[in-house]
């Protein structure tokens, strides 16, 4: 049979093998066919594996296997639903910043070009045993460090609703494999909005989890307070199935956090309470269309029957500065240990720190450089006080100022990006325009707060519509109501 991907969700993937509608054979083949039809133009994967049938031939003979016990048994749905896991035989794209034992992950920097991971990052450990199918990985800025996918050392990925512009970034390639049709469900990783940002540029659902909710074993660091991993879906239902089989703590990962955690209560009875900061939302470099359209979103839930509320957040102007100290501090340490060395390109200079100096000098490309330089500078003697301890000082501020703001609402809505996806080369001359691009999203990374970007319409530009996302934002460690507000915004069923 023909299966129909633009409207494919892993609950229907799901239930359609379930059912003996389709294999895994046939869904990872006409996964697999789209992906290689379409990925020369847009370059959403750097790598498709070869052993995709393969794995899904895997995946069938364990669907078999689930079957033929459960029709065994007495209580036949019931079993069946407990032994088939919501993600055996789904096709994934995983960001290049992953380890998959054995692959290449390059954090698409030709410093790592031909390394090949030498164990599971636990996110992988855990997708493994519920059975995904993994298609390859996905192209992505050099290591996380971008909003465009422009800074990809194998070239830019080119957004599927219109190829002369950006698919976002860094999680671009995994963002626009979805959108390409070329997996049903992705990994990216969020550091100051990498998920966010190119879900909204896409039309796919993002998730950056509460800071310690994810493992970050095994995948490579960029800023270590900042970064989380979590999925793209095609839908909050299809985001929500992917979290809840990668989440939890890991012995691995000392950041990590239980369910048990956080307590978090809500201030609305019947529906969760909505707030929005109208004062961060005046400022130049915010499109009409996109203010428009969280106008028409907020009519929309106060027709769902919500409150919405006006709140303050008096120091959230000074997110972006401290965050672009911050990260950079971080990006410096974190990559200090690609030194040409232990792993990765090496290169023969006139001595031990020459060889250093050429090594890194070849292998990080122009951001990277730029941001280990940025970072460099502000932990060194004489400013480390200045900048960096008082960036994190505003950060912790911030953070305060967000958890009052949850005093008299459940969740925090703004637009995800202040315009929907930009053309290639347009904001590459500017660094300082292009990190203006995560204003509504750096903040829950600073925070360690929960967010999530959903579709909330389009902008029509040069005949072509670009989707828009709308930011959600909730207390730590309240993912469930994100999903429950993400569903009724969407019209799924809510469970």
């Amino acid at each position: 049979m023909k299966i129909d991907l633009s409207s494919m969700t892993i609950t229907k993937a799901h239930e359609a093998m379930k059912n003996g509608d389709f294999t895994a054979v046939d869904l990872a083949q006409a996964y697999l066919d789209e992906a290689k039809k379409r990925n020369p133009e847009i370059n959403a994967y750097l790598e498709i594996y070869d052993d995709v049938i393969e794995q899904a031939k895997v995946a069938d003979e364990k669907i078999a296997e689930v079957k033929k016990s459960s029709y065994a048994k007495a209580s036949k749905d019931k079993q069946r639903s407990k032994d088939f896991p919501m993600l055996l035989g789904i096709p994934f794209a995983i960001k290049d910043n992953i380890l998959i034992k054995g692959r290449i992950a390059s954090s698409a920097s030709k410093i790592l070009e031909n390394y090949r991971a030498t164990y599971d990052a636990t996110v992988i450990e855990k997708l493994k045993k519920e059975g995904v199918v993994f298609i390859g990985r996905t192209n992505m800025d050099e290591f996380a460090m971008g909003g465009s996918t422009e800074n990809s050392a194998y070239g830019v990925t080119k957004n599927p609703h219109h190829t002369s512009r950006v698919a976002g970034g860094s999680s671009g390639g995994s963002a626009a494999a979805l959108a390409m049709d070329g997996a049903l469900a992705a990994l990216g990783s969020d550091t100051g909005g990498s998920i966010r940002q190119p879900a909204s540029f896409n039309g796919l659902v993002g998730l950056k989890p509460t800071y310690g909710r994810v493992s970050r074993s095994g995948v490579m660091s960029m800023g270590s307070s900042l970064d989380q991993i979590g999925p793209f879906g095609k839908t909050v239902t299809d985001a929500e199935i992917v979290y809840n089989a990668i989440k939890g703590q890991d012995a691995l990962d000392g950041t990590t956090i239980s369910d048990a955690t956080y307590s978090p209560k809500r201030v609305g009875q019947q529906k969760p309470v909505i707030g929005i900061p109208r004062h961060f939302l005046t400022g130049d470099g915010i499109a009409k269309d996109v203010l428009a359209n969280l106008d028409e979103s907020l009519e929309h839930f106060y027709q769902l029957g919500y409150e919405i509320k006006e709140i303050k957040l008096p120091n959230i102007s000074h997110a972006l500065p401290a965050y672009y100290v911050i990260m950079p501090a971080e990006v410096s340490s974190n990559l200090s240990r690609f030194d040409g060395v232990k792993y990765g390109l090496h290169k023969d200079g006139v001595d031990g720190i020459d060889d250093y100096f050429e090594t890194r000098g070849r292998g990080f490309g122009k951001e990277a450089r730029r941001r280990i330089l940025l970072g460099t500078y502000v932990l060194s003697s004489g400013y480390y006080e200045a900048y960096y301890n008082r960036a994190n000082a505003v950060r912790r501020i911030i953070t305060q100022d967000f958890l009052k703001a949850f005093e008299d609402v459940d969740v925090i809505i703004t637009p995800t990006t202040p315009a929907p996806a930009f053309k290639i080369g347009e904001k590459t001359a500017d660094p300082v325009v292009m990190y203006l691009e995560d204003i509504f999203t750096v903040t829950a990374n600073l925070t360690g707060l929960p967010a999530m970007s959903v579709p909330s319409g389009f902008s029509e530009i040069e005949g072509k519509k670009l989707p828009l996302g709308l930011q959600m934002i909730a207390r730590h460690g309240d993912e469930k109501t994100l999903f429950e507000v993400g569903k009724e915004f969407q019209g799924e069923m809510i469970n």
